[in-house]
């Protein structure tokens, strides 16, 4: 090599998309702690530490829960090739761009698919899903809990019971809505739950939060063949993460470290607290966006508080408008995937960037590259909007 790169020193973006979201800034501090070894005694303790307070944030006691070495779409693929065999009769409910990552992952095992789509956007009612239970009788029901794509909130707190009545185990994606919204796996009776450390846990990507319910665990125990999956097989996995604490892989030391932070975090705010103050931003830019002139795709009844997907209005070019916001105020929104691919832009205020001054500052740049795009918008009305809802 002639020259080598300089010292890194990226510019500093506000991260206001669908994720990663900016790290709370006592989670990068403490990611500069000195390794330890990942079957030093020290280490093993912050590993039962961990655990606990990830319990305590998905509301479960559930034992088999830890945080797989790897991002969320580890921890779908843990969950399905864990509960799935050859053959099995499995459904997928599908509302968004990531029920399509389950339809994938759930189809590479060998198992009986059976999918049903919703409008993206949508969302399936208690009635619905119970028919769907009645005709396809699966041995798991997979759906997404917060479908990042759209912005919009499934609906699950009555459909891990609904699906026990059928045997059937219900496996969510929580990966936008854990430490965001109300996540209750006991409560809602939830057989299997994944989840990221990058969203509401204010943490770096790279993590994968994951949770087992007896009746999941039981389904592991009592499979007939090998998990497709050498590295997510539970079988081995929980031997590391469970009393034995045998050796299975080389443990991200430094990103549980962060997680571990990123979990007192949110058990110092409370999580009832933290699920408010997440409704409470949202509102406000809910106010500055739609003064703005930009419509939400998700309907009232079932959207997400954090993650806030808009039409794109007609005449402007949502990639120029995205490298607009990023170039000229250094602020990263997302775009739209799959059906709304260049219809839509996804603006998250997640974990961490779920703050006064990640709203308005959102608001005020939206308002000047839509201006600049001749858009119709009154000069300062989505900040005001936004403004008048903090004040009330």
């Amino acid at each position: 090599m002639a020259t080598l790169p300089g010292q890194l020193s990226p510019t500093p973006r506000l991260l206001l998309g669908p994720g990663p979201s900016d790290a709370h800034p006592r989670v990068l501090s403490v990611m500069s702690t000195p390794l330890l070894g990942h079957l030093d005694p020290q280490f093993l303790e912050i590993m039962t530490e961990t655990q606990t307070m990830l319990r305590e944030v998905f509301r479960t006691k559930n034992q088999l829960t830890f945080p797989v070495s790897a991002t969320g779409m580890a921890g779908m693929e843990t969950c399905l090739v864990n509960l799935i065999e050859p053959g099995d009769p499995v459904t997928v409910c599908c509302i968004g761009y990531f029920g399509t990552r389950m339809i994938d992952v759930a189809g590479r095992t060998g198992c009986n698919l059976t999918v049903k789509h919703k409008p993206w956007g949508d969302v399936f009612t208690l009635d619905e899903l119970r028919d769907i239970l009645k005709e396809t009788r699966p041995k798991v029901l997979a759906l997404v809990h917060a479908e990042t794509s759209t912005g919009a909130l499934q609906d699950i707190s009555e459909v891990g019971k609904l699906c026990h009545e059928y045997d059937a185990l219900l496996v969510t994606d929580c990966v936008t809505s854990l430490g965001c919204t109300p996540v209750e796996l006991d409560a809602w009776e939830v057989d299997a739950a994944f989840s990221c450390s990058q969203k509401g846990l204010s943490c770096p990507p790279g993590m994968s939060p994951i949770s087992f319910s007896p009746r999941a665990v039981d389904k592991l125990k009592s499979r007939k063949t090998k998990v497709q999956s050498w590295y997510l097989d539970l079988t081995s996995i929980q031997s590391y993460w469970g009393g034995d604490r045998a050796y299975h892989h080389t443990a991200p030391i430094t990103m549980i470290y962060a997680l571990r932070e990123g979990l007192r975090l949110v058990l110092e705010e409370g999580l009832e607290a933290r699920w408010a103050r997440h409704v409470r931003n949202h509102k406000a830019l809910k106010a500055g966006l739609e003064a703005l002139g930009l419509e939400y795709i998700a309907a009232e009844a079932h959207r997400l508080p954090q993650l806030n997907a808009v039409k794109i209005p007609a005449g402007i070019d949502d990639v120029a408008g995205r490298k607009k916001l990023l170039t000229e105020f250094g602020i990263e929104i997302g775009g739209g995937l799959g059906d709304f691919k260049g219809k839509a832009w996804r603006i998250g205020i997640m974990g961490y960037n779920s703050r006064p001054i990640c709203v308005l500052s959102v608001l005020a740049a939206m308002e000047h590259v839509l201006r600049a795009f001749g858009a119709k918008v009154t000069p300062g009305s989505g900040v005001a909007a936004a403004e008048a809802i903090y004040a009330a």
